[in-house]
């Protein structure tokens, strides 16, 4: 059985960071729910016909109770708090064999785009968990209550409440190709400070929100307008000379990596829709850049 439950931590890792938008939150929870099995007798162990259900169950009640208390660590956060980016560390040659680095274990698809992610904070801790298990994961609401200890019919409205005001505020994604093309000469828009261009790449109402969490300067207020974020941007090349950008996976979604010598400062993901940057989210805090550092090493000789 040791075995059988070492081979839940991807599946477990993947709900976890979809609960809570945080790699480093997500392993937390994930080694506190197998630390509860294995404090488990065996006697209790033997007793339970499915481990993965009974550590998923442990698991998001974990998330649950941690969500609950990080809303108010994060209005206490310096400037805004945007979950944490994942690269695409499939590029990195034998990368993933045999890891248990929580990067290497999460699935990249929609339900991990930024946009989607960013949307997910605005719902109560209640909804978010519902609607993520249900709509993300398939699990039944008679499996949702017991895992949320709350009825089906309940678990039924939260997730019903969530979807809604996830289809009010997210656009549909576009295909990633075209997300590509865009971002790629964002970037080289951005490189030869071509506002004109920038502008035309940005949609008028373009949001774009940074995220130092008061470690590293960053803008404590998101910057408003195509023409204010063109600006900004270009001055951002002027007051950091020498920053190498690279267009990689974000998220599984076309972004940004910034990089000064071998260092990663910067993390962009992006929203498009109708062939213009609806979203800028830019993730500066080193504490959530680690393992970009490392992965992006490993790519060094690409």
């Amino acid at each position: 059985m040791t075995d059988a439950v070492t081979q839940e931590r991807p599946w477990l890792t993947n709900v976890a960071y979809r609960l809570l938008g945080s790699l480093a939150e997500a392993e937390d929870a994930v080694q506190e729910a197998l630390a509860r099995w294995y404090a488990l007798t065996p006697e209790r162990r033997a007793a339970i016909t499915s481990a993965r259900a009974w550590l998923t169950t442990v698991t998001s009640r974990i998330c649950l109770d941690v969500l609950g208390s990080a809303r108010a660590r994060r209005e206490r956060y310096v400037g805004a708090w945007i979950p944490e980016p994942l690269p695409d560390v499939s590029r990195v040659p034998g990368r993933r064999a045999g890891s248990t680095d929580p990067a290497d274990l999460i699935v990249l698809d929609e339900s991990v785009d930024m946009a989607f992610l960013v949307v997910l904070e605005a719902l109560t801790p209640a909804e978010r968990v519902a609607f993520v298990l249900h709509d993300v994961f398939q699990y039944s609401f008679n499996e949702v209550a017991a895992i949320v200890e709350r009825s089906p019919a309940a678990c039924r409205q939260l997730a019903s409440s969530g979807r809604r005001r996830v289809r009010a505020v997210r656009s549909a994604p576009v295909p990633n190709a075209e997300q590509a093309r865009i971002i790629r000469e964002f970037k080289l828009a951005w490189e030869q400070q071509d506002i004109p261009a920038l502008v035309g790449l940005l949609d008028p109402g373009a949001v774009m929100i940074a995220d130092g969490g008061g470690l590293v300067g960053a803008t404590l207020r998101p910057v408003e307008g195509a023409a204010q974020i063109a600006r900004y941007i270009a001055d951002i090349s002027v007051r950091a000379p020498g920053m190498e950008l690279r267009v990689r996976s974000v998220n599984g979604r076309a972004g940004l990596v910034a990089l000064r010598g071998e260092l990663t400062v910067n993390v962009a993901a992006f929203e498009v829709a109708d062939g213009r940057i609806t979203r800028i989210w830019g993730v500066r805090n080193p504490e959530k850049l680690r393992a970009w550092n490392e992965w992006l090493g490993a790519e060094q000789g690409e």
